[in-house]
């Protein structure tokens, strides 16, 4: 494998893990683990943070209050998270799971240091709970994570391969990106990512955090983002 990264962290969508008869297919975990497995093996140290929205998307939650329906989602991405590392360590690799909010009996409280340690040592490092606040989206939080551990890059599976200039499920004649900076998706209020989540990748000190957003309709496109070849939408 020829890689461009020495360490990347990777956002997965829940609906990833999921299927039409599961909400958590095991088929499916253990596709995206053998990927994230053999990367590993290969010297690649990944931060993996794992939406919820297959389980609770906390701001799609109407007529409940949002903080409540964001902690929810926060609960959702944790289940998805020991879901993904099960599978991990069931394939014979290292993976630990890492959350915002403290829940000592489930897994370990996420810090720098600690995510960091064990990236060094080979581990797989997969960030549940977002952000631990509500009103931020697990985008946000896979830049705020990937800041924080130093990232060579952001990896962001989505369920369009890049980003257009409008929905391109409704205009046929919606423009792909092969590039673009974050100050243009700013000001034109591009949606395929959080805002929030661009503006602190582009504010990221010594220079901006690259963003690389794919596909992630299958776990071909996984291994292509994750050696740097992948078809999609470079932002920087």
């Amino acid at each position: 494998m020829q890689m461009n990264y020495k360490r990347v962290l990777v956002k997965l969508s829940g609906e990833m893990l999921s299927s039409k008869e599961s909400t958590l297919d095991r088929e499916k975990i253990l596709e995206v683990a053998a990927v994230l497995k053999r990367f590993a093996e290969e010297g690649l140290q990944m931060g993996v943070v794992v939406g919820g929205g297959n389980i609770m998307r906390g701001r799609s939650a109407a007529g409940m209050d949002r903080t409540d329906a964001d902690h929810m989602g926060m609960l959702a991405t944790v289940i998805n998270c020991l879901a993904l590392k099960d599978a991990i360590c069931s394939l014979g690799g290292k993976a630990a799971v890492l959350s915002a909010i403290e829940m000592n009996q489930v897994c370990e409280l996420f810090t720098k240091r600690d995510a960091v340690r064990r990236l060094e040592a080979g581990e797989i490092v997969i960030l549940g709970a977002g952000s631990g606040r509500p009103y931020f989206s697990t985008d946000t939080a896979a830049a705020l994570r990937a800041l924080e551990i130093d990232a060579d890059a952001l990896l962001c599976g989505k369920a369009c391969d890049g980003i257009y200039d409008k929905d391109p499920r409704k205009f046929p004649d919606a423009k792909k990106f092969d590039e673009l900076t974050y100050d243009y998706i700013i000001e034109h209020r591009l949606e395929a990512l959080d805002q929030t989540a661009i503006v602190l990748c582009r504010d990221r000190p010594g220079g901006g955090l690259p963003v690389f957003v794919f596909e992630l309709s299958n776990v071909k496109n996984l291994e292509d983002a994750l050696c740097g070849r992948a078809a999609g939408t470079i932002i920087r």
